[in-house]
Formats: structure tokens, C-alpha cells, sequence
């Protein structure tokens, strides 16, 4: 079973503040389609230095979601995309994916 997104991580973050929490995920449902599409126009241009920095700013989501696995591998990746290397692309678009899915259902 693949890694689930939570929202633990954001709980505990927000200190039983419900507010906080609502505002932080609204941000999210705002910007993760957002930053998807410019990581995949970055993708598509080949070049790896944006795509990178796409990927970075996209780990923090991640990590919100509670996605600690992916999150290392999110790292993995825009570290390796540095170096030109797209390998670890199709991991990190199953964790999109799977980001995208959950966040639908919040």
C-alpha cells in the first residue's frame, strides 16, 4: 500500500487551531494545481534547474500532507534534476497524483 496523505503533520503544526488549519489548506487546494502545471510546463521545456525549483516548492505540500516518504523522495528527485537526471519523474507524479486526489476530497 502506497503512502497515504494525512493531515497529522498540519494538526499538530497548527496547535488545535481550526482556523489555521482551514486557511492553510485552502492555500493548498489554491496553489497545488497551480505549481502542477508550472512543474509540468517546466518538465516539458527540459529544463531541469526550473523543474528542480518546481519540485521544491511542490515538497513543502508534500510535506504538509503528511507525506513523509515522498517527501524524501521529492528531495531525491529536484536533487537529481540538478544533476540532469529525470528518473525519479514518474514517482513524483504518482505522489502528485495522489496529492491531487486527496486534496478533491478535503
Amino acid at each position: 500500500m502506497k503512502e497515504q496523505p494525512n493531515l497529522n503533520y498540519l494538526k499538530s503544526l497548527s496547535g488545535g487551531d481550526a482556523d489555521f488549519e482551514n486557511e492553510l489548506l485552502a492555500v493548498i487546494k489554491e496553489e497545488l494545481p497551480e505549481e502542477i502545471v508550472e512543474y509540468e510546463d517546466c518538465l516539458k521545456e527540459g529544463d531541469c534547474m526550473k523543474t528542480a525549483a518546481c519540485v521544491h516548492k511542490l515538497k513543502h505540500k508534500i510535506s504538509i500532507l503528511g507525506l513523509v516518504k515522498s517527501y524524501h523522495l521529492a528531495s531525491d528527485y529536484e536533487n537529481q534534476l540538478r544533476l540532469d537526471n529525470k528518473a525519479l519523474k514518474n514517482n513524483f507524479r504518482e505522489i502528485l497524483d495522489v496529492m491531487v486526489a486527496y486534496v478533491a476530497k478535503l
